[in-house]
């Protein structure tokens, strides 16, 4: 686990430096960002899930097409986030549903994707082994999940701070 931790901590150095490019709206920039991500990632869940010589030629072949997946939806994730950026300062509450609504949606489809490749993963590499893998997925997910909603202001924030400029 400590390994895990030390992967972590340089994935989520490498997202802190690379989060100003979540406000610009080039798709080229997306995409350099999710192939940065991917790599790294891929080295995490090789050291991680060491998967034996005769299941890994299936393994990585499942695991690309999974990661050509998530990254899509990862893609869809990125825009949402680019929208509230664009938007958060003068939030109303047509645009504040629309958002929240497409991040449920965004999440949900993590969660079916989730589903659907823990059973192809645990064809190729049994039950178990499968729910390491989305133990791990789960994981990074959440960290990169907590630094963006880190780096975001909270619906409202900006009003607090209209409110106390206003008062001195």
């Amino acid at each position: 686990m400590k390994k895990l931790f030390i992967y972590s901590t340089s994935f989520l150095v490498m997202l802190m430096f690379s989060f100003p490019v979540f406000s610009q709206s080039n798709k080229e920039d997306v995409d350099i960002i999710q192939g940065a991500f991917g790599k790294e990632k891929k080295d995490i869940v090789r050291d991680y899930m060491q998967v034996d010589a005769q299941k890994s030629d299936a393994f990585w072949k499942l695991y690309d097409e999974y990661e050509d997946k998530r990254k899509a939806i990862g893609r869809e994730r990125i825009n949402l986030i680019q929208q509230y950026a664009q938007s958060w300062d003068s939030l109303n509450d047509k645009k504040a549903q629309q958002l929240a609504t497409a991040t449920l949606a965004n999440d949900a489809k993590y969660t079916s994707l989730y589903q659907t490749y823990l059973t192809k993963f645990s064809g190729v590499v049994g039950a178990r082994n499968a729910a390491k893998l989305f133990q791990l997925e789960t994981y990074l997910q959440t960290i990169t999940k907590l630094y963006i909603m880190d780096q975001i202001p909270f619906i409202g924030e900006l009003d607090k701070t209209n409110t106390m400029m206003k008062e001195h």
